[in-house]
């Protein structure tokens, strides 16, 4: 029978299940933390873990805190177990799974009173996010933050009860100047390119339009520290929940499956202190950006590439994908020939080794990674991830033809059928604007690359725009496969 898991039972987990070494009684909160989703507690939430039960850092617990009304239901689901939540790495030959205990307190998600309050605590010397690409308020083409998005707009009123995450950062961090407490320090762990940069955007665009003062206060005194985070998390399902209980004897709400790989490289600039993270595997440096750029680009341009030719073939899991000559082999070429040459070098890194272990991590047949997942957010996560790619490209006078295919396979996926006729659901927040646009680019591809808040300055290149237009024409004409097989050849 099942142990379900709770802290009064953290004393009688199941034999395989590891559990805290530290008394939770004794934590206390350091970092308030938006978006506790499953990345972050595969993530931070690990290394904090492991943190914690090396015996330091007690007083850096998290308290999660939500902005959506969706959020309330992964909050529910936490507090059944008392803020519990089990880890499960996987890869072929490895299975383990832990407890991790460093969440105490989950503060009900558009309750502004409660987090303002909590963020006023001189207790609380860090503000982490992961809240994904789009929770920035950013302009995908331009990188800049979008001062006249509505939701700014309204947490920008005199006497507004503020409703976005840098609205509730804002009203904490006045509270802290009016009480002349040192400012928190606010720490992206999103994966998006110069994450501390795009997150004083957002702060200091919104204060802004508030105070003139309190943003250059803000400038002035609050630390944005940019942050390379890496850790392949797929959503939880019945299929993990199933196998936690069928394999360890746990039933968890919420678990988390990961795979065993993680990394975490960090700019150290913080305003009043941090956790010794450096003993548990976090890289400290000067500049993240090398990094930072190695990742996106090998990583998450590659997961770009696989996504959208494994969509149209119907292909369900990520490692399925990797098991596909086809897609492989796409994604083998178009990093060698056009993404890895792109890339800088980076400090102690040799970038074909990281490459190699890309494609080990994406073939991992236990993770469960969904192709759909990679799939899902093409409109923000494109301008991060492949776009820039192609403008370096294109600026020093080389080839596009795999960026170009990766775009057009994106495109037809938009269309919103695979290459079997089967039905695509709305996998993206603008997907009712991405189908009608692909479904105009079927008979004028420049329809597309009109898309100038996606696109920008690569949608008018008459080389990107001649090379898109050939291959998109060619997944109408033939299909995926018989697309993907021209390229490898050399003939498309």
């Amino acid at each position: 029978m099942s142990v379900k898991l709770s802290s009064s039972n953290l004393a009688t987990l199941p034999p395989k299940v590891a559990g805290p070494k530290y008394d939770r009684a004794t934590l206390k909160a350091g970092i308030v933390h938006f978006g506790v989703g499953n990345f972050h507690r595969s993530h931070q939430a690990v290394y904090l873990d492991d943190l914690f039960n090396s015996g330091v850092g007690h007083d850096w617990a998290i308290v999660g805190a939500g902005v959506f009304e969706g959020e309330k239901v992964g909050r529910g689901k936490l507090q059944e177990q008392d803020w519990l939540t089990t880890v499960v790495e996987q890869d072929s030959g490895h299975m383990s799974a832990r407890v991790t205990g460093v969440m105490i307190d989950f503060l009900m998600p558009g309750d502004a009173a409660a987090i303002v309050e909590q963020l006023a605590d001189p207790a609380i010397k860090i503000v982490s996010l992961t809240i994904t690409e789009g929770g920035y308020f950013i302009d995908p083409a331009s990188g800049v933050f979008n001062p006249t998005h509505p939701d700014i707009v309204a947490d920008a009123q005199l006497g507004a009860t503020p409703k976005t995450v840098f609205g509730l950062i804002l009203a904490g961090l006045l509270r802290r100047r009016a009480d002349g407490i040192v400012p928190f320090t606010i720490m992206s762990c999103d994966n998006i390119p110069h994450n501390g940069h795009v997150t004083s955007d957002g702060v200091i665009g919104l204060a802004r339009l508030i105070d003139e003062d309190l943003a250059n206060w803000v400038s002035e005194n609050v630390a944005f520290p940019n942050g390379m985070v890496d850790r392949i998390t797929p959503a939880t399902t019945d299929r993990e929940r199933g196998i936690l209980s069928s394999e360890f004897g746990l039933d968890d709400n919420w678990p988390v499956f990961c795979e065993p790989f993680k990394q975490w490289v960090l700019e150290d600039r913080f305003t009043d202190g941090r956790p010794s993270l450096e003993q548990v595997g976090v890289q400290f440096v000067s500049d993240v950006a090398p990094y930072e750029l190695m990742k996106i680009r090998i990583l998450n341009g590659g997961h770009a590439t696989i996504a959208y030719p494994a969509g149209l073939m119907d292909i369900h899991f990520v490692h399925e994908a990797m098991q596909e000559p086809l897609v492989c082999g796409f994604l083998d070429k178009l990093e060698h020939d056009e993404i890895i040459p792109t890339v800088p070098p980076v400090p102690d890194t040799d970038l074909e080794d990281y490459y190699q272990l890309i494609e080990h991590r994406f073939s991992n047949p236990k993770i469960g990674d969904t192709i759909r997942r990679l799939c899902l957010d093409g409109s923000n996560r494109q301008p991060k991830f492949i776009i820039p790619t192609i403008a370096d490209r294109l600026k020093a006078g080389k080839s596009v033809t795999g960026l170009a295919l990766e775009s057009a396979l994106w495109c037809r996926y938009c269309f919103g059928t695979t290459d079997s006729g089967a039905v695509t659901e709305p996998n993206d927040p603008n997907w009712g604007r991405l189908q009608a646009t692909a479904k105009a680019a079927r008979g004028m591809p420049a329809a597309w690359l009109a898309m100038e808040d996606i696109y920008g300055d690569v949608g008018r290149s008459p080389p990107f725009a001649e090379a898109f237009g050939q291959a998109l024409k060619s997944l109408w004409a033939d299909g995926a496969r018989a697309t993907l097989t021209r390229y490898l050849a050399g003939d498309l």
